[in-house]
Parts: structure tokens; C-alpha cells; sequence
């Protein structure tokens, strides 16, 4: 069942709050909101995939062991190149203590408890 639109607003906040608050544990996660998945990287990415898959079957078909090498090293660049993530925007540089928003900031279980209050005064 996919997320609602407040739903998907708070997962999104518990992320920036969580970089914010320890950026080395996010970073090891995995999940960054500062950085996105660029349509250029993917389109080149799967049409170097695609010729790398041609070059591989040329290789096999002409039976060339480095043709065919050739290919595979090409394909799996071009995954990579596909599944990379760019970085968007500049950073934005606050004053200690505050957060992106320029608010002080507040501990990471008050902020939940706030939206666990706020979201619990809406349902009623």
C-alpha cells in the first residue's frame, strides 16, 4: 500500500532530521535527500549497457575471447554509470545550532514525539 502524501512528508523529514543530527550513521544507510538519480546518467548508462551486450555477443559469435571480455567490462560500466546518484545543488551553510531551516534545532525523539502528537490530533 503506498504512502500518503503526509506520510511521505514525514519519512522525508525523519531523513533530513536524521542527517542532521548524526550524518555518519545516515551516510552508512545508504540514504541521502541531497542526492538524486539523474535521467542523463540512466540513459547512458543503459544504452552503454545495451552496447555492451552487442560487443559481447559479436565476441562470441567471431569467438574472440577479448572482444567478447571487452563487452562484459563495457556492460557492467554502464550499469554502474546507470545506477549512479548525482549530488543536487550546493550546500547550504547555517549557523551552528540551527538546522537546514534556519529553527534551532531539537533533539531527534522530540521531533518524533511532536509529529507523533500532531498526526495523532488530525486522525482524531
Amino acid at each position: 500500500m503506498p504512502l500518503s502524501e503526509h506520510e511521505q512528508k514525514l519519512l522525508e523529514q525523519l531523513e533530513k532530521q536524521l542527517h542532521e543530527d548524526d550524518p555518519k550513521f545516515a551516510n552508512s544507510m545508504g540514504s541521502d535527500p541531497g542526492r538524486t538519480w539523474s535521467t542523463r546518467h540512466i540513459v547512458i548508462g543503459v544504452l552503454c549497457a545495451l552496447a555492451g551486450i552487442a560487443l559481447l555477443l559479436v565476441g562470441v559469435t567471431v569467438q574472440n575471447i577479448f572482444v567478447g571480455v571487452l563487452g562484459f567490462v563495457v556492460m557492467g560500466a554502464g550499469v554502474y554509470f546507470a545506477t549512479m546518484r548525482n549530488a543536487s545543488g550546493g550546500k547550504q551553510r547555517s549557523a551552528p545550532g540551527t538546522g537546514k531551516s534556519g529553527k534551532p534545532r531539537s533533539s531527534f525523539m522530540s521531533s518524533l514525539e511532536e509529529r507523533w502528537d500532531e498526526r495523532r490530533r488530525d486522525e482524531s
